[in-house]
């Protein structure tokens, strides 16, 4: 090559790779010195109110370490009898499965009963001491007193979720005994065939007498890992952040907004719940609450098919994790840290177990664009206020959101999420009907989901009434012309009087419109009230001939109302998971036909999916699809839609120049877009 070209040629490719970095430096210079977006406080509530109480509060750290205290130097004769907080006396056999039994019963498998199979083990499962993990089915047995459970073993891999790698095994094991010593295997379940123990399953298997499958060990990286599949690569996901900052104030465990005051809680056992939601400074709601997570499995295991999960008794509470920034809730949303009484009373740190922030929902709330005697467009962009959790559960996920509109309603939602339940499938066509085949000889198994709400209300006050409307079609001569006929929609409307009339379970109608109601009145005459609207498919619940349908029987309801009693607190119990066949008090038995007529009332709401699991919830079950809630609607509660004072609102006709701030707040956007979001760092305290 001549040496002029070649000279110019690297002459050409210095100035290019200058220009370029100049561009880049400059840009990054820009950038840095862009201004940070001004942080506005949240403005002067229109209305005057006092400082929010911490009554509702959940206990501080110290007030638990006080109350622990207190209840260990008191114990005794003092202290209220069981048998009057809870419906009847509590045998020890009842109490809820801890951390430490968990970790009891694998030390004792891997310690005295797997040894029992060293050859069947290694050679068909590959189990070499740490590649096998137990999964439990509910420990209540099949009569009172029972505390024996199905535990199946799956493969265990770092970084693989457990719960998609089921090897065919299960054991039966009686730890009712307090001292782990006494622990026996009952019964062995290997391929469909049962076995007095693992020492005659080792026997068959050397013998060559037994039937086996062998299962390679999973690879890492499989279909049952969360790692991504492809190298992370911007553009990041669309990030939500508020220019201004958060129009929200917390305290404590109390949120004040423009609108809306209210203050979570987190009770260990139920999770998240809100007290003393106040609209404009007059009280919605007294309590909203979870009461309870209810999963129902079918399959052809003994582990799987005896499953009746009542999450309560794990802790909803005490298995919420720390919330990722920017997955879990938005980046700019404010995490709250809590704090958990656990095991024999110590004190847990929950680090970022709550996040509150402002939903934008990309959906107007309200629009109209006017052709019609005039030309304008009015509309205001939807947006909510939300607080939330998530309880992982075991395989599951729970995503827990109450939502506070502008509009004066409340909306409670959940969404499943995390890994399903799996069993072997050792047979053919037949395993099928228990779900559908999700990885090599790995079935979905079929399962219903239920969760229970309290909602208590104040509807203007403690005295309400219930009231159901509905429309039917009735026929009419036209009034111009006798001889024509129209079908025409009219209302009915039923003051619901007692509890029997209130109560609707999964297969009756319930009335299109039900809401809660106070003698006082709008200024157009009618009773100020709140809707509930249910957010639910149909319920499929287990049959009433079931020796275990009492302890669930508020799942037989999508929703009953009934007078508020102190001694009715709750729909469920965390003693009803290991005795479901004897509980000591009956959610049906809260319907007793009282009263409903200008009483302190509370609605309780179920809301439930059958899930069919199939190849797309690998390796996770999606939050699309797999959403249930219920919505408390101001029905005549105002005199008109109390978001028309939002400051958001947005309004111009055809001669106004609508790319003017002072005639659209939306043209304000770009102006206030030319700065750089004050985002808080990334940080995770959750592993």
């Amino acid at each position: 090559m001549n040496l002029k070209v070649l000279l110019l040629l690297l002459g050409l490719s210095f100035l290019t790779v200058f220009a370029l970095a100049y561009v880049l430096l400059t840009r990054q210079g820009s950038f840095s010195q862009s201004p940070r977006c001004p942080s506005i406080p949240p403005r002067i509530h229109p209305w005057t109110h006092p400082s929010q109480s911490q009554l509702f509060a959940d206990l501080s750290p110290e007030e638990l370490t006080a109350v622990m205290s207190f209840l260990t130097k008191h114990l005794g004769p003092g202290l209220v009898d069981a048998a009057q907080r809870h419906g009847g006396p509590l045998p020890y056999y009842r109490r809820p499965m801890q951390k430490t039994e968990f970790v009891q019963i694998w030390k004792h498998l891997k310690e005295v009963e797997l040894p029992k199979a060293p050859t069947f083990l290694a050679s068909v499962l590959n189990y070499n001491g740490s590649t096998l993990a137990p999964l439990h089915s509910t420990a209540s047995g099949f009569h009172a007193g029972d505390r024996a459970t199905w535990i199946a073993l799956y493969h265990n891999i770092s970084g693989l979720g457990v719960f998609l790698h089921p090897v065919g095994l299960e054991l039966l094991l009686d730890h009712g005994a307090l001292d782990p010593a006494d622990w026996v295997v009952q019964q062995v379940f290997y391929l469909g065939h049962y076995y007095a123990d693992l020492a005659q399953l080792e026997w068959e298997f050397k013998v060559g007498r037994l039937e086996v499958i062998r299962v390679p060990l999973p690879t890492p990286g499989g279909a049952s890992s969360l790692r991504p599949r492809v190298t992370p690569d911007p553009p990041l996901p669309p990030l939500q952040f508020s220019l201004q900052g958060p129009q929200y104030n917390i305290q404590g465990n109390s949120v004040t907004s423009p609108l809306w005051t209210f203050t979570f809680g987190h009770g260990v056992f139920s999770g998240l719940r809100i007290f003393d939601i106040r609209f404009k400074g007059e009280r919605v709601a007294y309590e909203v609450s979870v009461q309870e997570c209810l999963t129902v499995y079918g399959a052809d295991s003994p582990k799987t098919m005896t499953i009746r999960y009542l999450d309560s008794s794990y802790g909803l509470g005490l298995n919420s994790r720390a919330l990722v920034r920017g997955v879990d809730c938005p980046y700019q949303a404010t995490m709250v840290d809590i704090h958990v009484l656990v095991g024999t009373g110590s004190v847990q740190l929950l680090p970022g177990a709550v996040c509150v922030f402002e939903e934008a929902q990309g959906l107007p709330l309200r629009r109209h664009h006017n052709g019609i005697g005039g030309h304008f467009y009015g509309g205001l962009a939807s947006s909510s206020l939300v607080v939330r959790s998530v309880s992982s559960v075991g395989n599951y996920d729970y995503i827990w959101d109450f939502m506070l509109h502008p509009t004066g309603a409340l909306e409670a939602r959940v969404h499943a999420t995390g890994y399903i339940n799996t069993a072997f499938m050792s047979g053919g066509a037949e395993s099928l009907l228990f779900g559908n085949r999700v990885g090599e000889r790995v079935l979905g198994a079929v399962h219903t989901h239920a969760f229970h709400f309290k909602l208590d209300l104040d509807v203007a006050g403690v005295k309400n009434w219930v009231i159901a409307e509905d429309a039917v079609f009735k026929p009419v001569a036209a009034p111009w012309n006798p001889e024509l006929q129209l079908q025409r929609p009219q209302l009915t409307r039923q003051v619901l009087s007692r509890e029997d009339l209130a109560a609707f379970p999964w297969g009756s109608p319930l009335p299109r419109y039900l809401y809660l109601a106070t003698n006082q009145t709008n200024a157009w005459g009618h009773q100020r009230g709140y809707r509930i609207q249910i957010h639910s498919p149909p319920g499929v619940h287990v049959p009433l001939e079931s020796s275990v349908e009492r302890a669930l029987s508020w799942g037989r309801y999508q929703l009953v109302v009934t007078q508020r009693k102190e001694a009715e607190p709750h729909s469920s119990s965390i003693y009803y998971q290991n005795d479901m066949r004897s509980p000591a008090t009956v959610f049906a038995d809260f319907i007793n036909n009282e009263t409903l007529l200008g009483e302190d009332l509370v609605a309780w709401v179920t809301a439930s999916f059958l899930h069919i699991p199939h190849a797309e919830d690998i390796p996770n079950t999606v939050t699309v699809g797999n959403r249930v809630g219920f919505l408390l609607r101001p029905y005549n509660f105002f005199n008109e839609d109390p978001s028309i004072f939002s400051p958001g609102s947005v309004y111009f006709e055809r001669d106004q120049d609508a790319g003017l701030c002072s005639i659209n707040p939306v043209a304000c956007t770009q102006q206030l877009a030319d700065c750089v979001p004050n985002l808080p760092s990334f940080s995770y305290e959750g592993l």
